[in-house]
């Protein structure tokens, strides 16, 4: 803890549900517990789930530091750590019950870090866990089948664009809902067809369908489901069975990584991040594609967290700390 400083800047949520009402202020380093590290921030993803929970959490205190998404280096490590961490290259996901990542620096219990590849930016790892470890969770409930058709609703957001790459990956035939403005690049990563809307698939049925919509669209496009075929909800399960008992016998699954966070064992989160690392991989040697950057720095970020919140640009957000600059990226 020697190069670590007594406290440290961070934005604390205060009360309400406004990004905006943030605040900048000093955190004391905390003691580790076992299983911990701190983390030193090079970077911090924005995810809409960071202004969706804000005000909805209880047990925050005013001053509660949100944010899951973050990639640094580690600084410290409590008992129980291997020594071997200190100085990593690291990514992560933080459980939103705990200290989270809008801060130069994150505690956080080791068995969430994944490693980032000497050739991967800091920026496009801290883009990474929210949206790659829901899409890589998404994958794994639909058991392999190669060349049966999946369909993707929501495909032009940062899970959906991990998503078709794994799809792809697997083997799957891969239909993609979303604006028309990301067809080209979907078509390129391989989707081998690109709609709008759900009506433009009247006729078809699919194998599976992965929905990152919500509860509603989700419901809808249960009717396109083969027999014993899947539906995986991300953003909102659907409120009811959508059919009557042992009729069509699909399955219904849902992805939440703050399962895990809550009820995870260590096996599963072992599992999980050998998985992201995998995917990091991927990135740094250019066999994935993530998604566009638009980054700002640390004073700016409840500023892009609201702009996220009004949807008004198109990319994926980063708040780049100095950090960041020192350590080459």
């Amino acid at each position: 803890m020697a190069s670590v400083p007594a406290a440290y800047e961070g934005w604390g949520w205060q009360s309400g549900h406004d990004p905006l009402d943030l605040r900048l202020q000093n955190v004391a380093v905390p003691p580790l517990a076992a299983g911990e590290v701190l983390v030193r921030n090079a970077v911090i993803g924005l995810n809409p789930v960071d202004w969706k929970v804000l005000g909805h959490i209880d047990g925050w205190p005013p001053g509660h530091v949100p944010g899951v998404d973050g990639a640094g280096v580690v600084v410290a490590a409590g008992q129980d750590v291997s020594a071997s961490w200190l100085g990593q290259r690291v990514a992560y996901h933080q459980n939103l019950h705990c200290a989270g990542s809008f801060a130069e620096y994150t505690p956080l219990v080791a068995r969430a870090l994944m490693r980032v590849p000497e050739a991967l930016d800091f920026a496009t790892a801290a883009s990474f866990p929210c949206p790659g470890l829901t899409a890589r969770q998404a994958i794994e409930k639909i058991p392999l089948h190669e060349n049966a058709s999946v369909l993707i609703s929501g495909a032009g957001g940062a899970v959906g664009l991990y998503l078709v790459q794994l799809a792809v990956e697997r083997g799957f035939s891969v239909s993609a809902i979303c604006h028309e403005r990301h067809w080209g690049r979907l078509k390129s990563l391989g989707a081998s067809r690109c709609v709008a809307e759900p009506e433009a698939l009247k006729g078809l049925s699919f194998y599976a369908v992965i929905d990152s919509v919500g509860p509603v669209r989700a419901t809808q496009l249960a009717q396109r489901i083969d027999a014993n075929g899947h539906l995986v909800c991300i953003q909102g399960r659907v409120p009811q069975w959508p059919f009557p008992a042992f009729e069509q016998a699909i399955s219904l699954h849902e992805v939440a990584l703050g399962a895990l966070h809550r009820y995870g064992s260590d096996a599963a989160w072992a599992r999980l991040t050998a998985d992201g690392e995998r995917m990091l991989e991927q990135l740094a040697s250019g066999a994935m594609e993530p998604e566009a950057q638009v980054r700002r720095d640390f004073s700016g970020l409840p500023e892009l967290l609201e702009a996220l919140r009004q949807r008004s640009f198109s990319g994926k957000p980063l708040v780049v700390l100095p950090f960041y600059e020192s350590h080459g990226g």
